[in-house]
């Protein structure tokens, strides 16, 4: 992997990445699973994500990314509550491992 800013990485730009994206998560997860999506914003909120929590953001992020260089007629576009890159990715994956989470 290598970041072209690498001034830019770090653990507060990660941290700053995952609280940007974990809101648009949970209001994602909240219209298919109201109950756990408000079991985890309040774990979010504790400071303190279950490991699975932990798994399904890591799936959620690499699922959504938006900004991949690609045209409009070659890949995704950027629709949608958030704007995720790839190394917004990688910064929630390095902010998972941060707080001890496998992913």
């Amino acid at each position: 992997m290598t970041d072209s800013s690498p001034s830019q990485s770090g653990p507060d730009s990660d941290r700053r990445t995952a609280e940007r994206l974990i809101p648009a998560w949970l209001a994602e997860a909240a219209r298919h699973e109201p109950r756990t999506a408000r079991d985890t914003e309040q774990e979010w909120r504790d400071g303190q994500l279950s490991g699975d929590a932990a798994r399904e953001l890591a799936h959620w992020v690499t699922a959504r990314v938006t900004d991949t260089a690609f045209n409009e007629d070659e890949g995704p576009t950027r629709d949608g509550p958030a704007t995720i890159t790839v190394a917004d990715k990688e910064a929630v994956h390095r902010w998972l491992r941060s707080q001890g989470h496998d992913v």
